[in-house]
């Protein structure tokens, strides 16, 4: 059986869960929310980190008992059914490669600024770039994800300092709700976008030095450090400028930080280059795990569990899925993007919420899967009709491809 190697600690796990939660949902995503909740996108934050915090208590509690490689693709497979686990697994592949897309825009939204090359020419370059650092293995993506995860945060932790203390509460106080509190609720299902990233540590599970202390504490982490980034960050860039200068714009914090001057905005600019490339990295790595572990379980073709002989990364995994996500980028725009990838995520962490419940001796209160996996499904009806329907046709090609395509493989092998 393919092996992989524990090359992540602590410091490691922490950076690759704050890599891919503070990205595009910071530096890009803030605008379309802006738009939906107006300044009231801060209680949509607070509304998003709860759930996602009750889902990351699931997944941290799961993650001791199932320190797999896989993520919530292992805990549905071995604490429900071999049925959910495909599903889970199929729906996570969905959400994560239409994120690269999404991150690849914002990418190449913010490095437009530099250069006036077409944003969609350019995610499909930095998608091509990240597929080439993950083949060639966990030690040198730590190494660059380390990286880029204490510049971005430096970046972000300048624009506040220095930003705060121009803001306009005017821009926050007069028309808070805009939208009311329906906008409030629409801005907490896109926004849930930001925070959906934490359990990609869990994807690599058995890369992970002491799993059973290191996940959970990472996840943790991650998910309290990057709420109160998301806090400072939103309040200061709708101070700034007020919440109709960010709506819908590709480059929201960029076009803040004009008030703070053209350094603060090439220092923002260069910050969201690396925030986005290191979500970039890390989607890419959890995607070509969790096929892995799928094929492992003969739940995808066998050939997505190779690894190459000499850099031990699932290669094929990580080139068809890298391919796939490169398509995307070339083709799709944001908004849709989102709306798609949150369907998926949010119906994937309900039922990680929902294996949660089948754990025998739970440390955690029995109460919190079970409020985890009800706002999981709440949130799900504030989203788009589009979202909707590309989301329950992808989930009609995985059914298909379970009860025909895969039994079919089967009998022919045996």
């Amino acid at each position: 059986m393919a092996e992989l190697k524990k090359t992540f600690g602590l410091f490691d796990a922490f950076n690759i869960g704050i890599g891919a939660i503070i990205g595009a949902g910071i530096f890009v995503v803030t605008g379309i929310g802006a738009s939906l909740a107006g300044p009231a996108l801060l209680i949509s934050l607070l509304i998003s980190a709860g759930i996602a915090a009750l889902t990351a208590l699931s997944f941290a509690e799961l993650s001791i008992i199932i320190p797999k490689e896989g993520g919530g693709y292992e805990f549905a497979h071995e604490l429900i059914s071999p049925f959910a686990g495909f599903i889970t697994g199929w729906l996570w592949l969905l959400s994560n490669v239409v994120v690269g897309a999404v991150v690849g825009l914002g990418f190449a939204h913010y490095f437009a600024l530099f250069f006036p090359i077409p944003v969609h020419i350019t995610a499909v370059i930095a998608c091509i770039i990240i597929i080439t650092i993950n083949y060639l293995g966990a030690r040198d993506l730590e190494v660059v994800n380390n990286a880029l995860v204490v510049f971005k945060l430096f970046i972000l932790a300048c624009f506040v300092v220095f930003g705060i203390s121009a803001i306009h509460l005017g821009n926050i106080t007069s028309s808070f709700l805009p939208h009311g509190s329906m906008g409030v609720l629409q801005g907490a299902a896109f926004m849930f976008f930001a925070f959906a990233g934490f359990a990609r540590i869990t994807i690599i599970g058995e890369e992970v030095k002491d799993p059973k202390k290191t996940i959970p504490r990472a996840i943790l982490l991650a998910l309290g450090v990057s709420t109160i980034i998301y806090l400072l960050v939103t309040y200061t860039a709708i101070g700034l400028v007020g919440y109709q200068e960010l709506a819908n714009s590709g480059s929201p914090l960029a076009d803040a930080a004009h008030l703070e001057g053209s350094t603060m905005v090439l220092l923002i600019s260069l910050g969201a280059l690396a925030a986005t490339f290191s979500v970039l990295l890390t989607t890419l790595l959890g995607t070509s795990r969790v096929s892995f572990a799928m094929a492992r379980n003969k739940d995808l073709p066998r050939f997505l569990n190779k690894l190459h002989p000499t850099r031990n990364t699932p290669y094929i995994a990580i080139l068809i899925f890298g391919i796939i996500m490169t398509l995307f980028a070339a083709f799709t725009d944001l908004t849709s993007a989102i709306a798609i990838s949150n369907f998926a995520s949010l119906f994937y962490y309900a039922i990680a919420n929902y294996a949660a419940l089948k754990i025998d001796k739970p440390r955690y209160p029995r109460i919190l899967p079970i409020v985890g996996l009800f706002t999981c499904i709440l949130l799900l009806f504030f989203l788009t009709s589009a979202a909707w329907i590309i989301g329950c046709l992808s989930l009609v090609v995985g059914l298909v491809y379970y009860f025909g395509v895969k039994k079919r493989i089967k009998t022919t092998v045996s």
